[in-house]
């Protein structure tokens, strides 16, 4: 199991995520996978999302860097988090069973996961 995988399967012990992916925000290269990958989605798609929604924030006078995203469907909560480092910046995407899940204590648990998934 790689590091990286390692620090992602962590992310699984959180209530209610069912899967999370680490991607390249600029290219959409999926770096890692775990959990349900069907419902975490496609690498590519997530990064254009992000990119997309960071140009409308940035037009909108909000600044152009993009914390985070969450959409919320009637059974998932899917997260789009900006991970900072050298270089291009990465996306920690999770899916969330919003039934299971207290969204609050969830983001809070992602963000400070954001923080070392590098380490």
């Amino acid at each position: 199991m790689s590091a990286i995988e390692a620090s992602l399967s962590a992310l699984l012990g959180t209530p209610g995520v069912t899967g999370a992916a680490l991607v390249d925000a600029v290219t959409g290269l999926t770096y890692c996978v775990v959990g349900d990958a069907l419902e975490v989605g496609d690498g590519v798609e997530a990064a254009e999302l992000a990119a997309v929604i960071t140009d409308h924030v940035g037009r909108a006078g909000a600044g152009s860097e993009l914390e985070n995203v969450i959409v919320a469907s009637t059974r998932r909560y899917h997260v789009v988090q900006t991970v900072r480092r050298a270089g291009d910046p990465l996306l920690l995407i999770a899916t969330l069973d919003r039934a299971g899940t207290n969204l609050a204590l969830a983001m809070r648990h992602l963000n400070d996961h954001a923080e070392g998934v590098l380490a």
